[in-house]
């Protein structure tokens, strides 16, 4: 590229990034850090250079039907115009647009600036790494909105008949972008390649599989088991059936047999109103009762002067359905020593119960905390 010796003494050492031409001999270059307007020599003016920093707070146009106008709003240290032919006015606002931006921090020196679009009073700038959005009579002022394709997750359209509108999620947000419809299919294609090349990937389905992952599988020790090893909860939860009493089919509670001092063989009693004595009178119209004697019996029908009364031998079934065996005054002993040991398995599983119902409420608690 041949560069007049003019341009090339104000280059200094820049490297020209940019060159549009402005019609004849007329020629705009960019460099990172100005934009330099070369006029060549004319009837009416010599050759010269005219340099305009990229440092503006601020960039506005004013078209006219042969010449608009570019201008460059330094802040507090002024303005800066020049002008062009309008034929040219688009061609030469993405150079110097992209140089504006670089200068002002928005894009990294590195990252390169695809396309420009102007609708009306909105500008888009699409980069290598984002899509810079400004709304306003200014192509560009600090009043900008910028979307990052490290952080867009989605791009969709709603399509409209005179306007559409470009739907681009970033940060979990939807921001919508209102576009001429004849122009939308155009932009949202600029756009999505711009996406896949910066993440790298073929297509659009790639990108989503990118940006959104299937939900991965929670750690392990981010969920709380009811598994814990002893010292978390104390020495760990005995499992309620640990040596449990054997039970019949009535759901009653089944002991060893023990010796009956009689000579023979008597159940314990269970624990429902276990080892008392049943005493009963003996009926008014019993044999004993018309000799005046009151006799009591026990439960097993034996009297208490060890004769036996006329149910001699009483149906043991109803004792088994009730859950009660018989028993004798000489058991006294080792029915409270079965009901010891009984009192002692149900204290034991009480304490059981008590210690896991504590356990599953601490439980339930770490976890409605997301521990």
């Amino acid at each position: 590229m041949s560069i007049p010796g003019i341009v090339q003494s104000s280059l200094g050492d820049e490297h020209v990034a940019a060159k549009v031409s402005l019609g004849g001999e007329d020629i705009l270059y960019v460099t990172p850090t100005r934009t330099l307007i070369y006029r060549a020599d004319g009837l009416l003016s010599d050759e010269s250079v005219e340099e305009y920093p990229h440092d503006a707070e601020r960039i506005t146009v004013s078209e006219g039907r042969r010449k608009s106008t570019i201008t460059l709003d330094y802040g507090i240290d002024g303005t800066e115009k020049f002008k062009i032919p309008t034929k040219r006015l688009h061609d030469a606002l993405h150079p110097v647009i992209a140089g504006v931006l670089n200068g002002a921090g928005v894009t990294d020196s590195n990252e390169q600036v695809l396309q420009t679009y102007q609708f009306s009073e909105l500008t888009l700038v699409l980069t290598s790494a984002r899509v810079v959005k400004h709304v306003g009579e200014a192509i560009w002022d600090t009043d900008f909105e910028q979307f990052h394709f490290a952080d867009v997750t989605s791009l969709d359209v709603e399509e409209g008949n005179v306007s559409s509108q470009i739907i681009i999620e970033a940060d979990g947000r939807p921001q919508r972008i209102k576009t001429p419809s004849d122009r939308t299919r155009e932009v949202r294609e600029r756009i999505e390649q711009g996406l896949l090349s910066y993440h790298d990937v073929g297509s659009y389905a790639e990108f989503e599989q990118t940006v959104v992952p299937d939900d991965p599988e929670p750690d392990a020790d981010e969920n709380v088991s009811f598994a814990e090893d002893d010292d978390v909860f104390g020495g760990g939860v005995e499992p309620l059936n640990a040596n449990p009493p054997e039970l019949n089919d009535s759901g009653q509670i089944v002991e060893t047999p023990t010796a009956d001092p009689l000579g023979g063989e008597s159940e314990s009693v269970n624990g429902g109103g276990a080892g008392t004595v049943a005493a009963e009178a003996t009926p008014a119209d019993s044999p004993s009762a018309s000799s005046g004697t009151a006799t009591n019996t026990v439960a097993d029908g034996t009297r208490a002067d060890g004769m036996q009364t006329d149910e001699e031998e009483p149906d043991e079934t109803v004792f088994a359905d009730s859950g009660f065996e018989s028993a004798s005054e000489n058991l006294d002993d080792p029915v409270e020593a079965q009901l010891a040991a009984l009192t002692e398995t149900v204290e034991r599983q009480n304490e059981l119960l008590e210690r896991q119902q504590k356990t599953i409420e601490r439980l339930i608690s770490e976890l409605s905390r997301g521990r």
